[in-house]
């Protein structure tokens, strides 16, 4: 049974399609665009057009970015010797706010997971490997310490090592199957401090 018109189901189906939101809130973020003012609704929709037109990869790190290179890796004072590895930028994000952290960071986009078809050549490893050829120190792996991460982590480890490259992950403190954007700060930045050499 519809309860809504046409529009307002649609609008609802849209959103409820985003990650993370449920039916119900789907509803109230539908009838709160509904009830703004036409001016607000312009500027929403018009800054998701803008993003989605504008948003690139950094030409070194990989974290979503309007410009060549992000502001993580063009501030000075950053130690691009020291790469951490993340699966995605909400993850780099996560650890940025833990401020405990200096180096430069290489996002994925992803985990191998063969179950569900996503191979090593699927993410950002080949862009790692590449960056490592340069004048790098140690890579800290940052993966979600889900099987999907682990495996991730294991993988890029062997790579690095038989590169010669100090490889580093980081240590307890991130619960099992849990994903490092929804963590305090508090555990990332004892799970940084304690990370282990693989």
């Amino acid at each position: 049974m519809e309860l809504y018109s046409g529009y307002i189901n649609k609008l609802v189906d849209e959103l409820a399609a985003l990650p993370g939101i449920g039916n119900k809130s789907a509803q109230r973020l539908a009838f709160h665009i509904i009830g703004m003012p036409q001016d607000k609704v312009n500027r929403l929709a018009n800054v998701m057009m803008e993003a989605k037109a504008n948003v690139r990869y950094c030409s070194q790190c990989f974290t979503l970015t309007d410009s060549d290179v992000c502001p993580i890796c063009s501030k000075p004072g950053r130690n691009h010797r020291l790469i951490m590895v993340v699966e995605n930028s909400r993850d780099l994000a996560a650890y940025e706010k833990t401020g405990k952290y200096d180096g430069v960071y290489h996002v994925l986009h992803g985990a191998i997971s063969p179950m569900i078809g996503i191979g090593p050549a699927d993410i950002k490893i080949k862009e790692l490997l590449d960056r490592c050829k340069g004048d790098v120190e140690e890579v800290i792996l940052a993966t979600n310490s889900s099987l999907e991460g682990e495996s991730t982590a294991m993988y890029i480890s062997k790579l690095l090592k038989a590169a010669g490259i100090k490889v580093t992950k980081i240590a307890s403190g991130v619960p099992v199957g849990g994903d490092l954007e929804y963590i305090d700060e508090v555990t990332l930045s004892r799970a940084l401090d304690g990370r282990v050499e693989l």
